[in-house]
């Protein structure tokens, strides 16, 4: 399996590249990582140091993926973050590179725009972009719940609403969809739950609330489910896989009460999950 991921990159912890790579390596994939930034630590610290890398740079390393012939050979395109919509339109005519060599191939898009408590924290004309251009090339797409609800402009507050909500951004493009870090009405209090959705059919896995706030979960999340779902060909057992992945490394991170989640130390979560958890038809 080749993944040709753009994202950011940090020196220091785990965000971006830096929290997808080595899970999917870890899985046995392997991952042509393009990185949209050079930065020290995650901005969630305050202060950094780094740099922005632009389109152009982006677009030539592509260029130099498929000048050795390797696009062909490309199973998926996985984005996160993005800084600018320049940087976003070069992620997607890397799409279409790599789906004019290889038309099976699939783009998972991790559409981040903010957070539930945090609002939006991406730059201006970003979620327009988003919701025009991203979300309608993406095959699958890892919205979290405030991301639901902002590209769509639909309320998330039941199932039954973020049913219709995920139907709303099916219409849009994606064929798959995997709602995180859901908490509507039915949701129990101390746990938390996945809402994954294809072909008319939606399953939810629902995992304990742990108690930390810690970046770059969301990246992983979407690296795994866009694996599983290569391997297996089903959003249910892609969504439960990367959920108890993700439970793992959290539940290490919290125990060693770590501000950076444990990729490297918890690297077993990723392929023997010490908890599994199995999704729920709903």
């Amino acid at each position: 399996m080749n993944i040709l991921s753009i994202q950011s990159w940090v020196a220091y912890g785990h965000v971006g590249n830096a929290s997808a790579v080595f899970p999917l390596q870890r899985l046995g994939a392997e991952v042509w990582a393009v990185n949209t930034v050079q930065f020290s630590n995650h901005t969630g610290y305050g202060t950094w140091r780094g740099q922005v890398f632009g389109a152009d740079l982006v677009s030539d390393l592509v260029q130099g993926i498929e000048d050795r012939g390797a696009l062909p050979r490309c199973d998926a395109v996985l984005s996160g973050y993005m800084g600018d919509a320049a940087i976003g339109e070069a992620i997607l005519a890397a799409v279409a590179k790599v789906k004019a060599a290889n038309p099976k191939a699939l783009y998972c898009c991790d559409p981040v725009i903010g957070d539930v408590g945090r609002g939006v924290f991406v730059r201006p004309g970003i979620p327009e972009y988003m919701r025009d251009r991203a979300v309608p090339a993406a095959d699958l797409i890892t919205p979290n719940q405030f991301e639901l609800e902002n590209l769509t402009g639909l309320p998330v507050t039941t199932l039954a609403e973020a049913k219709v909500a995920v139907a709303a951004l099916q219409a849009l493009g994606p064929r798959a969809v995997l709602v995180t870090s859901l908490k509507v009405a039915e949701t129990p209090e101390d746990q938390i739950e996945l809402l994954a959705a294809e072909g008319g059919e939606f399953h939810r896995v629902r995992t304990p609330m742990l108690p930390l706030s810690v970046n770059g979960a969301g990246d992983a999340i979407a690296a795994l489910f866009l694996f599983h779902r290569l391997k297996t060909g089903s959003v249910a057992a892609a969504a439960a896989a990367a959920a108890s992945s993700i439970y793992g490394l959290l539940r290490r991170t919290a125990e060693a009460g770590s501000r950076e989640i444990l990729t490297v130390a918890a690297q077993e979560e990723f392929v023997a999950p010490s908890r599994v958890f199995l999704p729920e038809a709903c």
